[in-house]
């Protein structure tokens, strides 16, 4: 597809804002905290253990799809990300009756030398880690200071995260979209937040993604692949 479609497509994600309301079980930031704690804890407590950690495909994909919410409550802008990373978590989370679990993944195309094939899953997890990775940057320079608008929280995130593996036409039209960005009043008001709630939510998960996003980059370095790609 075409990067200047992804700015006009009307295409949805597979859930909707509602369905977290109907939850009964906290906002959206609240759910997403939650789930990645219990990935991390689980990383924890495997690596105390004598035998090498396996993260399951199921829980992990699940903990990750939620996070597409916060891509869309970014509007136009992310609407990039929210596309790719969606279809990513989804073909990952279509796996995992067959892997089992994330190195496997790795493991398959390392033997088949389809690593950084365009199609292949350890590519797919690659962009979903960076897709971790972009909130996470996000939410630290959306809490650094009141004074740092979404757009500068948002723009700085993206420079530092994704840009250096994007080609000039999606670094532009990236840029071009976020002046679409919504405020901060407003992206609190569209996540159903204070001020407060925000900023305990984003700093779960901001403590809680760090070691999955690790986790997930041992498992391509331990195998000898880089990643700068």
């Amino acid at each position: 597809m075409d990067i200047f479609s992804y700015f006009t497509t009307s295409d949805k994600i597979s859930f909707e804002d509602d369905e977290f309301e109907d939850a009964g079980e906290g906002t959206a930031l609240a759910l997403i905290a939650d789930a990645f704690e219990e990935i991390a804890d689980s990383i924890k407590k495997g690596n105390k253990k004598d035998v090498l950690f396996e993260l399951d495909l199921k829980p992990f994909c699940e903990a990750c799809s939620l996070v597409s919410i916060l891509f869309g409550s970014l509007g136009i802008a992310f609407k990039f990300a929210e596309m790719e990373y969606t279809s990513k978590v989804n073909d990952l989370a279509d796996a995992a009756s067959v892997y089992g679990t994330l190195s496997k993944v790795i493991d398959y195309d390392v033997k088949a030398d389809t690593v950084q094939a365009a199609e292949s899953l350890t590519r797919k997890l690659r962009r979903v880690r960076q897709g971790l990775d972009l909130i996470r940057e996000l939410f630290q320079n959306f809490l650094s200071t009141d004074d740092y608008s979404l757009k500068e929280a948002a723009s700085s995130a993206y420079k530092q995260v994704c840009a250096p593996y994007h080609t000039w036409a999606v670094r532009t039209a990236v840029s071009a979209g976020m002046c679409a960005l919504p405020t901060r009043d407003q992206l609190l008001l569209n996540l159903n937040e204070t001020d407060e709630s925000a900023e305990n939510e984003m700093r779960r998960y901001i403590k809680a993604s760090l070691p999955v996003i690790k986790y997930i980059d041992n498992l391509f370095t331990a195998r000898g692949i880089t990643l700068d790609w």
